[in-house]
């Protein structure tokens, strides 16, 4: 068992489908005071924080895993969390016919093991149908999406090509995860 420390419902589907037991809950942790406007440091330095508040507010005592996602654009802008619809479209145009790249780091501690881990995941996509893209904005699906990107939704259609996993891009990169896990129930 471990906790997710996190209120993503797209991580919460990544342990269920991989069948990982979690219990949910998220620390209070304000990511807004990083600083740094590169996508790697940024996730790396979110996940880590929230490891760090994870342990402060539920102990060791059961394994924490912490995740933080950002897109970052062909140019290196980030591109996190839309707050209302209107930067939603915003971000998701700058996306529409782009290459993109979804970076994705974990925070793993239990007892014995402490892992850290920064991936990405690549995207070339299409160019976004106008009315498709309304009708994903009025569905609000994108809320708590980085750059309300959905690649396992919306923006699946749109996918030219991709290099990486797709778990890496909704949020946590469980390939990687559960070969760690495995060797701690030996």
């Amino acid at each position: 068992m471990i906790y997710l420390c996190s209120k993503s419902t797209s991580r919460s589907k990544l342990l269920d489908k991989f069948g990982i037991e979690y219990i949910q809950m998220s620390p209070d942790y304000d990511e807004d005071q990083i600083a740094t406007t590169v996508a790697r440091e940024f996730v790396y330095q979110a996940s880590k924080g929230k490891m760090e508040a994870s342990i402060r507010e539920f102990g060791t005592e059961t394994a924490l895993l912490c995740a933080d996602s950002v897109i970052s654009t062909a140019d290196g802008t980030i591109l996190r969390k839309a707050k209302d619809v209107d930067e939603a479209r915003e971000l998701l145009m700058r996306q529409s016919g782009s290459k993109i790249s979804i970076i994705s780091s974990l925070h793993y501690k239990s007892k014995n093991l402490l892992l850290s881990d920064t991936s990405a995941t690549h995207y070339d996509f299409s160019l976004f149908d106008d009315d498709d893209l309304d009708r994903y904005l009025k569905s609000g699906k994108w809320k708590g999406k980085a750059g309300g990107c959905m690649v396992e939704g919306f923006c699946k259609r749109y996918i030219l090509s991709s290099v990486g996993y797709e778990s890496t891009a909704m949020g946590l990169q469980v390939e990687r995860l559960i070969p760690w896990l495995s060797s701690e129930s030996k």
